[in-house]
């Protein structure tokens, strides 16, 4: 019989339930791993609902798990009916460009791309494109200097200052710097990114490199001496050095500064968007505050549980990546 290989999905609580054979799946471990969780849970949206209720705003009720939940639905209605409108708009494009080569094979024919307003989920799409941009842009640039700086004393020791200052400099700070340089530099006549895409992911890529930075030469310099030596004794070139010993030692160091850099990305990303009125999450809250509509604080609501789910998902995503590369799989990554 085929057996499902839970080591896959051991990222999932759930999963790991079945790594274990039926006689050891206890009442205790299921109600660790799904009944707590889902009990907290329930005491959250209990206490969540009580307290809505007896929190007047000037647009009424502050929203429960409830009211919630009906504003969500409305999202998913809106963005249905949206791409509904658009795909008819591309249909009526589409026949009025048949008739016209019909009655003349040499007509000059134009295809217009639909301009229709952005809906929630189109947001969040946006949110994730530029901050998975900014992250691993940030990550390309931190992981080679960290290994740089690790296995030097000299660059760490001329590096450490300059990183100690930028590194608790806020995002709203890099903002301004970031749309200024970015609309000095970037002019075309044909862009191929939007500027408000450019800020963005710049000022994403700036906040969130410095724990991958930290943690990766903190890593690559604490790498066994043991280790080290056989290096020698083996005569290893600078770059075998680097492939063979220091980067899989480092992994569990440097898979903790990307963990903590992908949650200030996401972040930071929410705010600038705020900031700068740039397309994501965060100008569809601004949006929606601004809006002031007695169903604004509800969306606000789900804005706010869609960006923690998603900060969520990230991290789980990351962890798994990381139980995949580590070499040490007796190892407890958490």
């Amino acid at each position: 019989m085929n057996r499902v290989n839970t080591n896959r999905y051991s990222f999932i609580p759930l999963f790991n339930l079945f790594k274990y054979k039926n006689n050891e799946i206890s009442l205790v471990r299921l109600l660790q791993k799904i009944g707590l969780p889902t009990g907290g849970i329930l005491l959250f949206l209990f206490f969540w609902s009580v307290a809505a209720q007896n929190i007047d705003t000037s647009l009424g009720k502050f929203p429960g798990p409830t009211e919630v939940f009906n504003q969500a639905n409305s999202l998913v209605a809106e963005h249905q009916a949206e791409r509904l409108r658009e795909t008819e708009f591309y249909q009526r494009q589409q026949q009025r460009n048949a008739d016209k080569l019909a009655k003349d094979p040499y007509a000059d024919i134009k295809t217009r791309p639909y301009t229709g307003s952005p809906t929630y989920f189109d947001q969040i799409l946006t949110s994730m494109i530029t901050v998975l941009s900014g992250f691993i842009l940030a990550s390309a640039i931190a992981i080679p200097l960290g290994v740089i700086i690790g296995l030097s004393k000299t660059i760490n020791a001329a590096l450490a200052p300059v990183i100690q200052i930028f590194k608790p400099v806020s995002p709203l700070a890099w903002l301004p710097l970031v749309t200024m340089v970015v609309s000095a530099v970037y002019v075309t006549d044909d862009p191929l990114f939007a500027k408000s895409f450019l800020n963005s992911m710049f000022t994403v890529t700036l906040c969130s490199l410095w724990p991958t930075l930290i943690n990766t030469s903190v890593g690559v310099a604490n790498v066994n001496s043991d280790l080290i030596n056989v290096s020698k004794v083996l005569r290893l070139s600078w770059l075998t050095h680097t492939r063979k010993i220091v980067l899989p030692s480092s992994i569990p160091m440097i898979f903790t500064g990307l963990r903590l850099s992908l949650s200030i990305a996401w972040m930071v990303l929410i705010a600038a968007e705020m900031l700068a009125q740039n397309p994501g999450l965060g100008k569809f809250v601004w949006d929606e505050f601004q809006n002031g509509s007695s169903n604004s604080l509800g969306r606000i609501m789900v804005a706010v549980l869609t960006i923690g789910f998603i900060g969520f998902l990230l991290d789980r995503i990351m962890l798994m990546i990381q139980q995949r590369v580590n070499w040490d799989r007796h190892a407890d990554i958490r």
